[in-house]
């Protein structure tokens, strides 16, 4: 009897020691556990190159799964991933820059077309623009059409993305395009590729007074981080595809009517000047709920531009869109901003590839750097919750901060993220019990 009471005491006592280190590190801040729900399923070093950009597409062929991911930078291009067996990613094919400064670091699939960004590091420098691919053999990309988007006052293309199948939002520069200050030098450009070997220019809009000759003055300019009046991305909801909603920096928000896609024209923007803030690199609309995820970038080290955050917007009223709220910061945000690297808001599952990937209307999952993979329900929209994180070490990098710099979620559920520098492919499963929807 003395034996099975003090088993039963033992047992309590063991279970209280396990919850104990939890209930500490909320009261006292010490970094919680490095993941929260989240189980890593497979990893690739992408063949030793790391340097993840920020381009992720999935196709499905032949039974077999593959991602095409961007690198950042040099000396690799794009990698294409056998990720058939989740928990054995094997690299098949990567391409390489074509010079030691350009950077592929976007890219998007339509079909059997893909699309690569390529940005010079100076303006002038040759290669910039994009390239598309022929991938009915993923394994064996052909190189079909080069568009040159270099010039006197471009560095080339940062980021793209694709709609209707058919058109690339591009956020490039030109030749023809003169900029009043060159850190306004990327605008959109739309680009029709139905004929992916012959594909055309269709449409462009600049953010008023950043070109040469506008009759618009030039914008007031963000203290004390400058990063420009340039585009990031473009992203279009199939509920409304005659809009689009753009990240356009230091410009916040913008909403353009592409009912005549050869004259974009501004609907409405909300930014973050009045704050002194920029850098809004993601606007994703979940038009079905009237939202608007829109996610800012940080690029500066140990939080010295902090707050970069990710904002949940009302969209009701395209002419009056409003804030809602913000998604929560980590609990161990002070530990997170010293641990070395950037720390903040970034990339976001963007739902733009439906057959292939998840389209999440409940449920924001993001990349935030030192902050790791984050996931945040936000079925109540205006108290967002995180549901969810992933920050292991990665010795390579500066201080073993992780840098999740992009991130796709499969249809089958499982997310793919990369590292920005030396932590290359994470296949993660969410565990929670709050649907991933």
């Amino acid at each position: 009897m003395r034996m099975r009471i003090f088993l039963a005491q033992l047992i309590k006592a063991l279970a209280l020691l396990s919850i104990t280190p939890i209930v500490l590190a909320a009261q006292s801040q010490t970094p919680p556990p490095d993941r929260l729900n989240i189980q890593i399923v497979g990893h690739s070093d992408l063949g030793g190159a790391g340097k993840g950009g920020e381009g992720l597409a999935i196709k499905e062929q032949d039974g077999k799964r593959y991602l095409f991911l961007a690198h950042e930078s040099g000396p690799k291009c794009f990698s294409v991933i056998d990720v058939t067996n989740p928990s054995k990613p094997t690299v098949l094919k990567q391409e390489l820059v074509e010079a030691e400064f350009i950077r592929c670091n976007s890219l998007a699939i339509s079909g059997n077309t893909l699309i690569v960004a390529r940005q010079s590091e100076n303006i002038g420098q040759p290669h910039g623009g994009i390239k598309i691919y022929d991938v009915s053999s993923p394994t064996a990309p052909t190189l079909i059409n080069y568009t040159d988007l270099t010039g006197p006052h471009s560095r080339g293309t940062h980021y793209l993305t694709i709609s209707q199948d058919r058109y690339a939002f591009l956020s490039t520069g030109a030749k023809d395009f003169d900029p009043k200050n060159p850190k306004d030098d990327q605008f959109l450009m739309i680009i029709d590729f139905k004929d992916p070997k012959n594909p055309v220019e269709v449409g462009r809009w600049w953010f008023p007074g950043t070109r040469v000759g506008d009759a618009a003055p030039s914008p007031a300019r963000v203290k004390p981080f400058d990063s420009g009046y340039r585009l990031h991305t473009a992203l279009i909801d199939p509920i409304k595809p005659n809009r689009v909603y753009a990240g356009w920096i230091d410009g916040g928000v913008v909403e353009l009517d592409i009912s005549d896609i050869t004259q974009p024209k501004l609907v409405s923007q909300l930014s973050w000047q009045s704050a002194n803030q920029g850098f809004l690199h993601t606007a994703l609309p979940i038009l079905e709920r009237g939202l608007l995820i829109a996610s800012q970038e940080s690029t500066k080290e140990n939080c010295e531009d902090w707050p970069m955050r990710i904002a949940v917007l009302d969209v009701t009223n395209e002419l009056n869109p409003y804030l809602l709220s913000y998604l929560p910061p980590p609990v161990n945000k002070d530990a997170l901003c010293k641990i070395g690297g950037r720390f903040g808001a970034h990339n976001i599952n963007q739902n733009n590839m439906p057959s292939v990937s998840r389209v999440l209307k409940n449920t924001v999952v993001t990349a935030q750097f030192a902050g790791g993979l984050r996931i945040y329900s936000i079925k109540d929209p205006i108290s967002p919750k995180e549901i969810a994180y992933f920050t292991p070490k990665v010795l390579g990098n500066k201080g073993g901060s992780i840098q999740i710099n992009d991130l796709i979620v499969g249809k089958d559920g499982l997310i793919y993220a990369n590292d920005r520098f030396t932590g290359g492919l994470f296949i993660l499963k969410y565990t929670g019990k709050v649907p991933l929807d």
